[in-house]
């Protein structure tokens, strides 16, 4: 183990919290601040190229596959390490923050594996930050419970052998946190949540039969995979763990990294352990990189871009075809539905969609998927079980049926649907409720019977941008602009105002986060993040 640099150099600048000490011990943040030195510089050259990229796109309109790396691409030879026993079977996924009540409901849930979430599901409140990992390390020393004040009902661990496996998502390159530094800079929060929970839980991890597993959000090259890789080996050898314990499932949610799914997966191939599909974050990315590329690039509502559209079934098939062909797991996108409690009827038109998504994919050759609430595990189990039966997963479907040329995955115009005014106001509704939660500290959010993350404020106010921006006419007549939108989102702060009366109005965030949404929606610079002037406004 390598000689810990002096912990001195970080600087915690926080309001105390119980039980910090647990976690930001002097030889954890040690680790932490070794880190920073040796990687941020790499990560800041990565976050440049991001622009550099952003910018040629303009210029262009198009992406493809990249021409330096196609000897990567069509060598057959090279495979992922093989699945350790734990991430074999990953047939249902759940997501989730890391809170107390949270981690015992997912790690109980009957999923396979729980995605604990540092990143979209959590606003990063230092709170959040810190108390999540003292969650995780609490459920590994079984030293968890929660007792809910308001209704009293007590939750406790099931037997270790009926628990999902852990695989942990850190926030994405982009956002510093701002409550360490070092060296007067502060610390990428990727490297905050990383580097206190490989510190903390590795060994523990590998004690209990599994292992420090993660999900990398926001990927965007090959590149910044390297990074990550590079990370894993220098984080193995600081502790003392063989290299390749680590497995990391990357998220392909940037229409760039679309275009590098195989050169992800070699650069990361002996920590690798699959690629996952998402959605909203991936749809944000097509607006966020070809704003400027004029009518062939608008979506339509975002509720009307299904998986189903040609340029998403092209993106999902060529990840499962890409993942089987090197041996990796294809792990599919969230079904958010958040069941009712009053309506029968809603939950079952909402079921029926749920399992005909996953039937869909289960058939198309993923290997798993994700959902947002217990309740759906078993929706989401069946439609895996009744492809897979006893197998824990189906790589050998190498879907060699499946070609896709680069066009394919930007051909947006192959979809017959077009922006609506309904389409303006839910974008503006959801906008709004998401990100007055998200200044209160919640990151997964309950709006409409669907589970909202970071995501989907991001979508929403990027359609708003590019809608206007692209002098969108709705069925009605009515044209997208920066004045229809803060009449509708005035409108919106009214009906909230009347719904849930002034008291409750006056002590949240409201106004807060119709002015935010309307700043991100409205500016003529397109924010890259709407989380980055958020963060500058979230307290704690």
């Amino acid at each position: 183990m390598s000689a810990p640099a002096p912990s001195s150099l970080v600087v915690v600048e926080a309001e105390p919290l119980p039980r910090q000490e647990e976690v930001l011990t002097d030889a954890a943040l040690a680790f932490v601040a070794e880190l920073h030195r040796r990687f941020t510089p790499r990560r800041d050259e990565l976050l440049a190229r991001r622009a550099e990229r952003r910018a040629e796109i303009a210029r262009t309109s198009t992406l493809d596959f990249l021409p330096e790396t196609a000897a990567i691409r069509a060598d057959d030879s090279w495979r992922v390490a093989p699945a350790p026993a734990a991430l074999n079977d990953r047939r249902v996924e759940i997501t989730g923050p890391t809170d107390r009540k949270m981690t015992i409901n997912a790690l109980n849930s009957g999923a396979k594996v729980w995605l604990a979430d540092f990143e979209d599901a959590s606003a990063p409140t230092w709170e959040n930050v810190v108390l999540g990992q003292v969650n995780l390390i609490d459920a590994y020393t079984r030293n968890i419970d929660f007792t809910d004040p308001r209704s009293g009902k007590s939750y406790a661990l099931k037997p270790a052998d009926q628990l999902a496996t852990v695989v942990m998502r850190p926030r994405g390159w982009h956002l510093d946190e701002r409550h360490l530094t070092v060296d007067g800079r502060p610390v990428p929060g990727a490297l905050v949540d990383f580097g206190l929970y490989f510190f903390h839980n590795a060994q523990r991890l590998i004690d209990l039969g599994k292992g420090p597993y993660f999900y990398l959000p926001k990927t965007e090259s090959h590149l910044e995979a390297r990074l990550w890789n590079e990370i894993f080996v220098f984080a193995q050898d600081h502790v003392g763990i063989p290299q390749g314990t680590v497995r990391a499932t990357v998220l392909i949610e940037t229409i760039t990294a679309a275009y590098e799914m195989e050169e992800i997966l070699y650069e990361l191939r002996d920590h690798a352990a699959g690629l996952n599909a998402g959605r909203w974050d991936y749809l944000f990315s097509i607006v966020k990189n070809f704003r400027d590329g004029g009518p062939a690039f608008v979506l339509p509502d975002r509720n009307a871009v299904t998986m189903t559209a040609p340029f998403m079934r092209a993106y999902t098939e060529l990840l499962v075809r890409t993942c089987h062909k090197r041996g990796a797991h294809a792990i599919g996108g969230m079904a958010a539905f958040i069941p009712s409690r009053k309506d029968a009827e809603v939950n079952k038109v909402a079921f029926e969609k749920v399992k005909a998504d996953k039937d869909r994919e289960a058939g198309d050759g993923f290997d798993g998927s994700w959902v947002a609430h217990p309740d759906l595990v078993p929706i989401a189990m069946a439609s895996f079980d009744a492809v897979l039966g006893d197998k824990p997963n189906q790589k050998d479907r190498l879907r060699e049926d499946v070609h896709v040329a680069g066009p394919e995955l930007i051909d947006i115009a192959s979809l017959h649907a077009h922006p609506t005014y309904e389409g303006l106001r839910n974008a503006v509704q959801v906008g709004i409720r998401y990100i007055e939660a998200w200044l209160r500290g919640l990151g997964a959010v309950a709006i409409f019977n669907l589970m909202e993350d970071a995501a989907t404020a991001e979508i929403s106010r990027s359609q708003i941008w590019q809608w206007i921006n692209a002098g969108v006419v709705f069925e009605n007549g009515k044209t997208a602009t920066p004045e229809l939108t803060r009449e509708v989102a005035a409108e919106e702060l009214a009906a909230i105002r009347a719904e849930i009366g002034e008291e409750a109005f006056a002590a949240g965030k409201w106004q807060q986060a119709h002015d935010l949404l309307l700043h991100v929606s409205l500016d003529a610079d397109y924010a890259d993040f709407l989380t980055l002037p958020a963060y500058d406004q979230l307290v704690g």
